[in-house]
């Protein structure tokens, strides 16, 4: 990669965290103001960064026309918009559609709550479209962890990962706690759904299942969260044969091939009969 393609892929990664002074911007890549300010004029006359009228930078809108654009070409997240906003609308909670992705979680589409919660909280800002996240971290990415193979687990660049491709000394504290997630991920895999009662999401649950492709391999995840002031893990429980539904549905719809287990008339799935042998 080009020195200069690696500075500017670097300053735009910064900006995605809030906008920025010159001086930040230079920091961030660690040059002098003067080649820092070539550079964003380079991507301001690109559309890629705005300056404010505070003089700070902050990214420009061609970056999130290609990012919609790519966003519209992912086509489970087509797929899947209708059976989110359906799913939101009937209980108000917060819907989240995600993917796998070098270890990481990555938001593909988000229906927001139909109650106030605080911006700063996960189910503000942090769990936006686009947002990475690593994997145990979240039920949505323990479903997709749990439905890979042994050996793709074990190749993932993850804190999850790492211990099965390096050895470690029996007992330790690592050791155990790669036990446990490879004991919870061969749980989540028995049962077909996590869920997250505040461990890694402080105040926050969350219920999540995986989404079929035409492969019987999870393709996304899709999740239903909450305050947990406003639905407790118990609650929150409750609309698990409504989100496993949804998600038959929308494997279904994908082209997958998905245990019929739900009845039809919660979210409109239609299973198709077995064919007679006769």
């Amino acid at each position: 990669m080009s020195q200069s393609l690696d500075r500017a892929l670097t300053v735009l990664a910064s900006l995605g965290d809030g906008p920025a002074s010159l001086e930040q911007a230079a920091s961030s890549i660690d040059v002098h103001k003067s080649t820092a300010l070539r550079l964003l004029r380079t991507l301001e006359a690109h559309g890629f960064v705005h300056r404010q009228s505070d003089h700070r930078y902050r990214l420009g809108g061609r970056l999130f026309s290609l990012a919609q654009q790519a966003l519209e070409e992912v086509d489970v997240r087509q797929v899947a918009a209708p059976y989110l906003a359906s799913l939101n609308e009937r209980y108000g909670h917060t819907v989240h559609l995600a993917v796998l992705e070098d270890g990481e979680v990555v938001y593909l589409d988000k229906v927001e709550s139909r109650y106030p919660v605080s911006p700063g909280s996960w189910l503000g800002s942090a769990s936006r479209i686009g947002r990475r996240v690593p994997a145990n971290a979240t039920a949505l990415g323990r479903v997709l962890l749990a439905d890979l193979p042994p050996e793709q687990l074990a190749a993932l660049p993850t804190a999850a990962t790492a211990p099965a491709r390096a050895p470690r000394r029996p007992g330790s504290a690592e050791a155990r706690r790669t036990e446990e997630l490879l004991g919870d991920l061969a749980a989540v895999k028995r049962l077909g759904w996590s869920m997250d009662s505040g461990e890694h999401q402080e105040a926050v649950t969350s219920i999540a299942a995986p989404i079929s492709g035409s492969g019987g391999r999870a393709v996304a995840a899709c999740a239903i969260s909450a305050p947990a002031d406003v639905a407790p893990a118990a609650e929150l429980t409750r609309l698990l044969p409504e989100l496993l539904c949804t998600v038959e549905a929308i494997s279904l719809a994908y082209g997958g091939s998905p245990t019929p287990r739900w009845c039809e008339n919660r979210c409109g799935a239609k299973h198709a009969a077995p064919a007679s042998r006769t």
